[in-house]
């Protein structure tokens, strides 16, 4: 990244329910760094109102005014800024141009999507320009998937601190969760029950366990990664059923991607799983079995088009809505990882995070990471390219959102 630019991070899409916890988090965390910074978005009215909602009265956030799909503005924008943090979901509707423009002008970018089919197409059509360029590529820096990720990795350390190897197989279990969810993560998934119609290789990238892995990378022993199917399972290590977790296809995915980025320190053999924990007996089986199949069932319904327009216009939340403001404070989550190794040996990790994990807590891990693309560029151990957020920023990120996010890694 050469030469001196007029901001040190530009939030994109700062209207949205995710985009306005961001700004309010940024505000805050900025006002104690003396950063520059701007806010941007297609509506000046709107720019304004959250701008003048701002928790720091005085803030100097620049407002910019443009459009998604305006490449010659998204490149002048991403030329004046170090690092872009982008909310603009779906962001395969949304995101390409900007991401082009970042890559082009060796500007470091961060965002919250969980889109395994557009991170595929960008890094498939931008990773060689990036590393030429220098443009560290962030995705999935939100509750999808810092936990997990992150997680991991803590874990794997601790392993081989105390043991001298990491564990061969990691489970996550979801064992709290309070919150709710966006009408931008509800355009995100309607985009893709729509894309899997048109798409003929949209369902094998989605089960495939590899998809995001580099080129040649791509073989293992995993299993297919399975959206939602009807069964149980029961985990010995925490005596509880459990069901699927709907997110578990594209975490699981990153993770396995940090794995692959980093030349294999878990292991050529490492395999990992995430499902939601309820509790023991007939009791705990009968509510993980009512989970799979409402889950199952919902799935079916957004895959109809007809049901799906029924649900897009009378249950799930519109674009820019999100959880309540007391919602958002009082939400929180819980991830027990069981780490296995070789010779059986268990390890255990437990992650929890303070507010709404949909808005609240992804807001809040965000910001730390475009913090930590613009403060900490030079300790960052990798170049340009794409990478997670365990691969590119780890235990410095780690370090960040646990004194500033409200989440806790700790070893059980």
């Amino acid at each position: 990244m050469s030469g001196t630019r007029d901001f040190d991070i530009i939030l994109w899409g700062a209207t949205g329910a995710a985009g306005r916890r961001v700004a309010h988090h940024l505000a805050r965390r900025i006002a104690a760094h003396g950063l520059r910074w701007a806010i941007g978005g297609r509506n000046r009215t709107k720019l304004e109102a959250v701008r003048k909602a701002l928790p720091d009265a005085s803030s100097t956030a620049a407002i910019l005014i443009g459009d998604s799909h305006d490449r010659a503005f998204l490149a002048e924008m991403a030329a004046r800024t170090r690092v872009v943090v982008s909310t603009v979901g779906p962001f395969a509707l949304h995101g390409t141009e900007l991401l082009e423009a970042c890559v082009r002008s060796g500007t470091h970018y961060c965002d919250l999507t969980g889109e395994v089919q557009w991170m595929r197409a960008m890094i498939d059509a931008h990773q060689a320009e990036a590393r030429e360029t220098g443009a560290r590529i962030v995705h999935a820096c939100g509750h999808d998937s810092i936990p997990s990720d992150l997680g991991v990795q803590f874990l794997q350390e601790a392993a081989v601190q105390r043991h001298g190897r990491p564990c061969t197989r990691v489970t996550t279990r979801i064992t709290r969760m309070k919150g709710s969810f966006s009408g931008g993560t509800a355009a995100t998934f309607l985009n893709a029950m729509e894309l899997r119609e048109k798409d003929p290789g949209f369902d094998a990238l989605s089960v495939d366990p590899y998809a995001l892995c580099p080129e040649g990378e791509r073989q293992g022993l995993e299993e297919p990664d399975r959206m939602m199917p009807v069964s149980v399972t029961y985990d010995k290590d925490l005596k509880a059923w459990t069901n699927p977790y709907f997110m578990a296809p594209m975490n699981a995915k990153v993770v396995r991607r940090t794995n692959a980025l980093l030349k294999y320190p878990y292991g050529r053999d490492f395999s990992y799983a995430e499902t939601a924990l309820t509790r023991g007996g007939v009791g705990g089986w009968w509510v993980a079995m009512r989970q799979a199949l409402l889950g199952r069932t919902f799935l079916i319904a957004m895959a109809i088009p007809a049901t799906r327009r029924l649900l897009k216009r009378h249950v799930l939340p519109k674009s820019g809505e999100g959880p309540s403001a007391e919602l958002r404070e009082t939400g929180s989550y819980e991830l027990i990882q069981v780490g296995e190794m070789s010779d059986g040996t268990i390890l255990k990790a437990r992650i929890t995070g303070q507010g709404d994990p949909a808005i609240e807590s992804t807001s809040r891990m965000l910001v730390e990471a475009a913090l930590c693309l613009a403060e900490d560029a030079d300790r960052i151990g990798v170049g340009g390219g794409f990478w997670t957020p365990a691969s590119a920023l780890g235990p410095l990120l780690r370090d960040r959102i646990t004194k500033h996010a409200g989440l806790r890694f700790e070893l059980l």
